[in-house]
Protein backbone atom coordinates (compact mmCIF):
# COMPACT_ATOMS: atom_id res chain seq x y z
CA UNK A 1 0.00 0.00 0.00
CA UNK A 2 2.71 2.50 1.08
CA UNK A 3 4.61 2.16 -2.27
CA UNK A 4 1.39 2.26 -4.50
CA UNK A 5 0.51 5.64 -2.76
CA UNK A 6 4.05 6.85 -3.04
CA UNK A 7 4.31 5.96 -6.53
CA UNK A 8 0.49 7.62 -6.95
CA UNK A 9 1.91 11.03 -5.22
CA UNK A 10 4.89 10.89 -7.91
CA UNK A 11 2.87 10.33 -10.91
CA UNK A 12 0.73 13.69 -9.80
CA UNK A 13 3.70 15.45 -8.70
CA UNK A 14 5.33 15.03 -12.44
CA UNK A 15 2.17 16.13 -13.94
CA UNK A 16 2.02 19.14 -11.75
CA UNK A 17 5.47 19.68 -12.75
CA UNK A 18 5.06 19.52 -16.77
CA UNK A 19 1.45 21.26 -16.42
CA UNK A 20 3.62 24.31 -14.82
CA UNK A 21 6.29 24.28 -16.83
CA UNK A 22 4.27 24.16 -20.12
CA UNK A 23 1.82 26.70 -18.76
CA UNK A 24 5.02 28.79 -17.82
CA UNK A 25 6.43 28.19 -21.49
CA UNK A 26 3.15 29.36 -22.74
CA UNK A 27 3.03 32.97 -20.72
CA UNK A 28 6.86 32.96 -22.14
CA UNK A 29 5.99 32.13 -25.48
CA UNK A 30 3.14 34.82 -25.50
CA UNK A 31 5.27 37.62 -24.54
CA UNK A 32 7.40 36.76 -27.76
CA UNK A 33 4.36 37.25 -30.28
CA UNK A 34 1.87 39.33 -28.54
CA UNK A 35 4.21 42.07 -27.94
CA UNK A 36 5.26 43.12 -31.53
CA UNK A 37 1.21 43.38 -32.00
CA UNK A 38 1.01 46.05 -29.18
CA UNK A 39 4.33 48.40 -30.00
CA UNK A 40 2.41 50.56 -32.25
CA UNK A 41 -0.34 50.76 -29.34
CA UNK A 42 2.37 51.65 -26.69
CA UNK A 43 3.85 54.15 -28.85
CA UNK A 44 1.10 56.10 -29.34
CA UNK A 45 -0.29 56.04 -25.96
CA UNK A 46 3.18 57.33 -24.52
CA UNK A 47 3.63 59.07 -27.42
CA UNK A 48 7.28 57.57 -27.79
CA UNK A 49 9.80 57.95 -30.27
CA UNK A 50 11.13 55.48 -32.42
CA UNK A 51 13.85 55.35 -30.79
CA UNK A 52 12.23 55.08 -26.85
CA UNK A 53 9.98 52.60 -28.65
CA UNK A 54 12.83 50.45 -29.63
CA UNK A 55 14.12 50.44 -25.81
CA UNK A 56 10.76 48.96 -24.33
CA UNK A 57 11.76 46.05 -27.35
CA UNK A 58 15.17 45.73 -26.61
CA UNK A 59 15.25 45.96 -23.10
CA UNK A 60 13.30 42.72 -22.81
CA UNK A 61 15.69 41.07 -24.95
CA UNK A 62 18.60 42.26 -23.25
CA UNK A 63 17.60 41.04 -19.84
CA UNK A 64 16.46 37.70 -20.92
CA UNK A 65 20.21 37.58 -22.54
CA UNK A 66 21.37 38.14 -19.23
CA UNK A 67 18.66 35.59 -17.76
CA UNK A 68 19.35 32.32 -19.51
CA UNK A 69 22.93 32.02 -18.73
CA UNK A 70 22.03 32.86 -14.92
CA UNK A 71 19.31 30.42 -15.19
CA UNK A 72 21.92 27.77 -17.11
CA UNK A 73 24.43 28.28 -14.61
CA UNK A 74 22.43 28.62 -11.09
CA UNK A 75 19.70 25.22 -12.47
CA UNK A 76 23.11 23.09 -12.77
CA UNK A 77 24.03 24.62 -9.00
CA UNK A 78 21.20 24.25 -7.14
CA UNK A 79 18.14 22.83 -7.62
CA UNK A 80 16.43 23.05 -10.71
CA UNK A 81 12.71 23.97 -9.39
CA UNK A 82 13.94 25.93 -7.08
CA UNK A 83 15.78 28.72 -9.32
CA UNK A 84 12.76 27.93 -12.28
CA UNK A 85 10.45 29.55 -9.34
CA UNK A 86 12.14 32.58 -8.90
CA UNK A 87 12.24 33.27 -12.52
CA UNK A 88 8.90 32.41 -13.01
CA UNK A 89 8.14 35.14 -9.82
CA UNK A 90 10.34 37.58 -11.52
CA UNK A 91 8.82 37.40 -14.90
CA UNK A 92 5.07 37.62 -13.39
CA UNK A 93 5.78 40.40 -10.89
CA UNK A 94 7.64 42.04 -14.30
CA UNK A 95 4.36 41.56 -16.08
CA UNK A 96 2.27 43.05 -13.61
CA UNK A 97 4.48 46.20 -13.33
CA UNK A 98 4.21 46.64 -17.28
CA UNK A 99 0.49 46.62 -17.23
CA UNK A 100 0.16 49.17 -14.27
CA UNK A 101 2.86 51.27 -15.79
CA UNK A 102 1.88 54.64 -16.40
CA UNK A 103 4.99 55.82 -17.63
CA UNK A 104 7.53 54.94 -20.13
CA UNK A 105 11.03 54.59 -17.06
CA UNK A 106 8.36 52.03 -15.63
CA UNK A 107 7.24 49.97 -18.53
CA UNK A 108 11.29 49.71 -19.27
CA UNK A 109 11.64 49.01 -15.53
CA UNK A 110 9.22 46.15 -15.82
CA UNK A 111 10.53 44.92 -19.26
CA UNK A 112 13.81 44.66 -17.48
CA UNK A 113 12.18 42.53 -14.27
CA UNK A 114 9.87 40.26 -16.77
CA UNK A 115 13.12 39.96 -19.75
CA UNK A 116 15.69 38.55 -16.48
CA UNK A 117 12.66 36.14 -15.32
CA UNK A 118 11.83 34.50 -18.59
CA UNK A 119 15.77 34.05 -19.24
CA UNK A 120 15.83 32.73 -15.97
CA UNK A 121 13.19 30.20 -16.03
CA UNK A 122 13.28 29.48 -20.19
CA UNK A 123 16.41 26.96 -19.97
CA UNK A 124 14.70 25.01 -17.39
CA UNK A 125 11.42 24.13 -18.73
CA UNK A 126 13.21 20.87 -21.28
CA UNK A 127 15.43 19.89 -18.02
CA UNK A 128 11.68 19.79 -15.45
CA UNK A 129 10.03 18.21 -18.07
CA UNK A 130 12.59 15.48 -19.21
CA UNK A 131 13.16 14.65 -15.62
CA UNK A 132 9.36 14.45 -14.70
CA UNK A 133 9.05 12.29 -17.84
CA UNK A 134 12.13 10.22 -17.70
CA UNK A 135 10.31 7.12 -19.35
CA UNK A 136 8.68 8.78 -22.38
CA UNK A 137 11.17 12.43 -22.36
CA UNK A 138 10.57 12.65 -26.51
CA UNK A 139 6.72 12.58 -25.51
CA UNK A 140 6.12 15.19 -23.38
CA UNK A 141 9.23 17.42 -25.30
CA UNK A 142 6.77 17.07 -28.59
CA UNK A 143 3.65 18.28 -26.26
CA UNK A 144 5.77 21.09 -25.29
CA UNK A 145 6.82 22.12 -28.63
CA UNK A 146 3.48 21.60 -30.05
CA UNK A 147 1.43 23.30 -27.33
CA UNK A 148 3.97 26.40 -27.75
CA UNK A 149 4.06 26.69 -31.33
CA UNK A 150 0.21 26.74 -31.57
CA UNK A 151 0.00 29.40 -28.98
CA UNK A 152 2.43 31.55 -30.61
CA UNK A 153 0.51 30.96 -33.76
CA UNK A 154 -3.18 32.04 -32.46
CA UNK A 155 -2.49 34.34 -29.89
CA UNK A 156 -1.67 37.53 -32.31
CA UNK A 157 -4.95 37.02 -34.60
CA UNK A 158 -7.17 36.09 -31.16
CA UNK A 159 -5.73 38.68 -28.95
CA UNK A 160 -6.06 41.34 -32.36
CA UNK A 161 -9.74 40.03 -32.86
CA UNK A 162 -11.28 39.83 -29.82
CA UNK A 163 -9.24 41.44 -26.86
CA UNK A 164 -7.31 44.49 -28.49
CA UNK A 165 -10.72 46.67 -27.03
CA UNK A 166 -9.66 46.51 -23.80
CA UNK A 167 -5.98 47.84 -24.02
CA UNK A 168 -2.69 46.31 -24.44
CA UNK A 169 -2.25 46.31 -20.60
CA UNK A 170 -4.48 43.31 -20.54
CA UNK A 171 -1.90 41.25 -22.09
CA UNK A 172 0.41 41.53 -19.30
CA UNK A 173 -2.02 40.62 -17.01
CA UNK A 174 -2.56 37.83 -18.84
CA UNK A 175 0.97 37.20 -19.24
CA UNK A 176 1.17 37.33 -14.93
CA UNK A 177 -1.91 35.48 -13.97
CA UNK A 178 -0.62 32.75 -16.64
CA UNK A 179 2.70 32.52 -15.11
CA UNK A 180 2.02 33.12 -11.46
CA UNK A 181 -0.78 29.91 -12.19
CA UNK A 182 2.22 28.36 -13.40
CA UNK A 183 4.44 29.10 -10.30
CA UNK A 184 1.58 27.80 -8.16
CA UNK A 185 1.56 24.16 -9.85
CA UNK A 186 4.92 23.54 -9.63
CA UNK A 187 6.10 24.64 -6.12
CA UNK A 188 2.88 22.33 -4.84
CA UNK A 189 4.71 19.25 -6.12
CA UNK A 190 7.46 17.84 -4.13
CA UNK A 191 11.23 18.44 -4.69
CA UNK A 192 12.49 15.56 -6.81
CA UNK A 193 16.05 16.79 -8.68
CA UNK A 194 19.24 17.40 -6.96
CA UNK A 195 21.67 19.67 -8.18
CA UNK A 196 24.65 18.60 -10.17
CA UNK A 197 27.76 19.55 -8.64
CA UNK A 198 30.31 21.70 -10.68
CA UNK A 199 32.40 19.54 -13.41
CA UNK A 200 33.71 22.09 -15.52
CA UNK A 201 37.18 23.35 -15.38
CA UNK A 202 38.69 26.34 -17.60
CA UNK A 203 40.26 24.03 -20.13
CA UNK A 204 36.23 23.70 -21.41
CA UNK A 205 36.02 27.07 -21.50
CA UNK A 206 38.99 26.80 -23.51
CA UNK A 207 37.89 24.76 -25.63
CA UNK A 208 34.39 26.48 -25.97
CA UNK A 209 36.29 29.63 -27.35
CA UNK A 210 38.94 27.66 -29.49
CA UNK A 211 35.64 25.95 -31.30
CA UNK A 212 35.92 27.74 -34.99
CA UNK A 213 32.07 25.69 -35.83
CA UNK A 214 30.75 26.63 -32.54
CA UNK A 215 31.12 30.14 -33.22
CA UNK A 216 30.05 29.89 -37.02
CA UNK A 217 26.76 29.03 -35.47
CA UNK A 218 26.89 31.51 -32.82
CA UNK A 219 26.88 34.25 -36.04
CA UNK A 220 24.59 31.98 -37.85
CA UNK A 221 22.32 32.26 -35.04
CA UNK A 222 22.82 35.93 -34.01
CA UNK A 223 22.12 36.83 -37.89
CA UNK A 224 19.10 34.87 -38.79
CA UNK A 225 17.52 36.08 -35.52
CA UNK A 226 18.52 39.56 -35.42
CA UNK A 227 16.79 39.79 -38.72
CA UNK A 228 13.50 37.64 -37.83
CA UNK A 229 13.38 39.88 -34.76
CA UNK A 230 13.67 42.84 -36.32
CA UNK A 231 10.73 42.05 -38.75
CA UNK A 232 9.15 41.25 -35.73
CA UNK A 233 9.72 44.53 -34.67
CA UNK A 234 9.24 47.04 -37.35
CA UNK A 235 6.58 45.53 -39.13
CA UNK A 236 3.69 45.86 -37.03
CA UNK A 237 4.76 49.56 -36.94
CA UNK A 238 5.02 49.93 -40.58
CA UNK A 239 1.60 48.47 -41.34
CA UNK A 240 0.06 50.44 -38.73
CA UNK A 241 2.00 53.78 -40.31
CA UNK A 242 0.18 52.69 -43.71
CA UNK A 243 -3.26 52.33 -42.10
CA UNK A 244 -4.02 48.63 -41.54
CA UNK A 245 -6.02 47.57 -39.29
CA UNK A 246 -5.39 45.55 -35.79
CA UNK A 247 -6.97 42.41 -36.95
CA UNK A 248 -4.88 42.41 -40.40
CA UNK A 249 -1.63 43.38 -38.17
CA UNK A 250 -2.40 40.45 -35.91
CA UNK A 251 -3.40 38.02 -38.95
CA UNK A 252 -0.05 38.72 -40.45
CA UNK A 253 1.76 37.72 -37.28
CA UNK A 254 -0.33 34.54 -36.74
CA UNK A 255 0.53 33.60 -39.98
CA UNK A 256 4.29 33.74 -39.77
CA UNK A 257 4.16 31.59 -36.15
CA UNK A 258 1.65 29.30 -37.53
CA UNK A 259 4.17 28.68 -40.49
CA UNK A 260 6.99 28.29 -38.35
CA UNK A 261 4.76 25.99 -36.07
CA UNK A 262 3.93 23.66 -39.38
CA UNK A 263 7.20 23.71 -40.83
CA UNK A 264 9.18 22.76 -37.58
CA UNK A 265 6.26 19.36 -37.82
CA UNK A 266 7.63 18.61 -41.07
CA UNK A 267 11.25 19.21 -40.59
CA UNK A 268 10.74 16.73 -37.51
CA UNK A 269 12.22 13.63 -39.20
CA UNK A 270 14.62 14.73 -41.54
CA UNK A 271 16.50 17.46 -39.59
CA UNK A 272 19.58 14.54 -39.59
CA UNK A 273 22.92 14.58 -40.45
CA UNK A 274 22.30 13.94 -44.27
CA UNK A 275 19.74 16.67 -44.51
CA UNK A 276 20.70 19.12 -41.98
CA UNK A 277 23.06 21.31 -44.33
CA UNK A 278 20.54 21.85 -47.14
CA UNK A 279 17.92 22.78 -43.69
CA UNK A 280 20.13 25.22 -42.53
CA UNK A 281 21.12 27.14 -46.11
CA UNK A 282 17.91 27.19 -46.54
CA UNK A 283 17.00 29.29 -43.95
CA UNK A 284 18.65 32.57 -44.84
CA UNK A 285 17.14 32.55 -48.26
CA UNK A 286 14.39 32.42 -46.96
CA UNK A 287 14.32 35.12 -44.74
CA UNK A 288 15.95 37.15 -47.27
CA UNK A 289 13.23 36.76 -49.53
CA UNK A 290 10.73 37.44 -46.83
CA UNK A 291 11.56 41.02 -46.52
CA UNK A 292 11.19 42.59 -49.59
CA UNK A 293 8.20 41.14 -50.51
CA UNK A 294 6.83 42.69 -47.63
CA UNK A 295 7.85 46.14 -48.48
CA UNK A 296 7.87 46.17 -52.40
CA UNK A 297 4.54 44.36 -52.84
CA UNK A 298 1.72 45.89 -51.09
CA UNK A 299 -1.36 44.06 -50.07
CA UNK A 300 -2.66 41.67 -47.64
CA UNK A 301 -1.83 38.49 -50.12
CA UNK A 302 1.62 39.47 -50.46
CA UNK A 303 2.05 40.30 -46.85
CA UNK A 304 0.96 36.86 -46.32
CA UNK A 305 3.27 35.43 -48.52
CA UNK A 306 5.90 37.06 -46.68
CA UNK A 307 5.10 36.23 -43.32
CA UNK A 308 4.88 32.37 -44.68
CA UNK A 309 8.56 32.43 -45.72
CA UNK A 310 10.23 34.05 -42.58
CA UNK A 311 7.73 31.71 -40.51
CA UNK A 312 9.82 29.22 -42.28
CA UNK A 313 13.07 30.83 -42.06
CA UNK A 314 12.87 30.47 -38.42
CA UNK A 315 11.62 26.94 -38.28
CA UNK A 316 14.71 26.12 -41.13
CA UNK A 317 17.10 27.66 -39.03
CA UNK A 318 16.22 26.93 -35.34
CA UNK A 319 16.44 23.09 -34.88
CA UNK A 320 19.39 22.86 -37.13
CA UNK A 321 21.22 25.75 -35.15
CA UNK A 322 20.95 24.23 -32.40
CA UNK A 323 21.66 20.27 -33.16
CA UNK A 324 24.83 21.75 -34.43
CA UNK A 325 25.74 23.90 -31.57
CA UNK A 326 25.32 20.57 -29.20
CA UNK A 327 27.57 19.07 -32.13
CA UNK A 328 30.29 21.18 -31.50
CA UNK A 329 29.94 21.86 -27.85
CA UNK A 330 32.95 20.29 -25.62
CA UNK A 331 32.60 17.64 -23.12
CA UNK A 332 29.94 18.62 -20.14
CA UNK A 333 29.12 22.07 -21.94
CA UNK A 334 25.98 21.42 -23.60
CA UNK A 335 24.18 23.53 -20.72
CA UNK A 336 26.46 26.61 -20.83
CA UNK A 337 26.60 26.36 -25.26
CA UNK A 338 22.70 26.16 -25.10
CA UNK A 339 22.73 29.36 -23.07
CA UNK A 340 25.03 30.98 -25.46
CA UNK A 341 22.91 29.76 -28.20
CA UNK A 342 19.70 31.61 -27.05
CA UNK A 343 22.08 34.43 -25.49
CA UNK A 344 23.19 35.32 -29.11
CA UNK A 345 19.65 34.73 -30.84
CA UNK A 346 19.05 37.27 -28.36
CA UNK A 347 21.94 39.54 -28.75
CA UNK A 348 21.25 39.45 -32.57
CA UNK A 349 17.69 40.61 -32.23
CA UNK A 350 18.46 43.53 -30.19
CA UNK A 351 21.79 44.77 -32.07
CA UNK A 352 19.66 44.69 -35.52
CA UNK A 353 16.53 46.47 -33.78
CA UNK A 354 19.21 49.04 -32.23
CA UNK A 355 21.09 49.80 -35.20
CA UNK A 356 18.07 49.75 -37.76
CA UNK A 357 14.99 51.15 -35.76
CA UNK A 358 14.90 54.58 -37.16
CA UNK A 359 15.73 53.40 -40.37
CA UNK A 360 13.15 53.53 -43.23
CA UNK A 361 11.96 49.92 -43.94
CA UNK A 362 13.53 50.09 -47.28
CA UNK A 363 17.02 50.45 -46.53
CA UNK A 364 16.77 47.66 -43.84
CA UNK A 365 15.48 45.20 -46.58
CA UNK A 366 19.02 45.93 -47.72
CA UNK A 367 21.07 45.17 -44.33
CA UNK A 368 18.41 41.75 -43.38
CA UNK A 369 19.82 40.91 -47.15
CA UNK A 370 23.45 41.23 -45.95
CA UNK A 371 22.62 39.57 -42.37
CA UNK A 372 21.60 36.60 -44.59
CA UNK A 373 24.47 36.58 -46.53
CA UNK A 374 26.96 36.47 -43.47
CA UNK A 375 24.47 33.46 -41.77
CA UNK A 376 24.66 31.45 -45.24
CA UNK A 377 29.13 31.81 -45.05
CA UNK A 378 28.07 30.63 -41.31
CA UNK A 379 26.61 28.00 -42.46
CA UNK A 380 28.31 26.58 -45.06
CA UNK A 381 32.05 27.08 -42.57
CA UNK A 382 29.68 25.21 -39.67
CA UNK A 383 27.95 22.10 -42.62
CA UNK A 384 31.94 21.64 -43.53
CA UNK A 385 33.21 21.27 -39.92
CA UNK A 386 30.22 18.87 -39.23
CA UNK A 387 31.15 17.33 -42.27
CA UNK A 388 34.71 16.73 -41.15
CA UNK A 389 33.57 15.42 -37.32
CA UNK A 390 31.02 12.92 -38.82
Amino acid sequence: MTDTNSAGVTSVSSRRVIIGSIAASIAFVMELTLVPLLLPVIQEQFSLSIGELAWVFNSYGIAVAIGVLVGGLLGDAFKAKRVFAVGVLLFASGSAAVAIAGSHELILAGRILQGFGGGVFSPLIPLLLTRSSPNRPGKVLIVWGSVAGYVAAFAPFFYGSTLAVYGWNLAFLIFAAVSFGALVIVYQSPEQDQPAPFKISMSNYTELFRSPGLWAMFGYVFCTYGAITYYLFRLPLWLADNDYQFANIGLTLSVMWLSFSVVSTLLRNWVDEPHVRGILLSAPVLIACGFPIAYFCPGIACLLLSAILVGSGLACSNAPSTQLILKFAPKDMGAVSASLDITFARLGGVATVAVFAQSMFGYAVFAVFLMSLIAFCCAMAAAKRFNESS
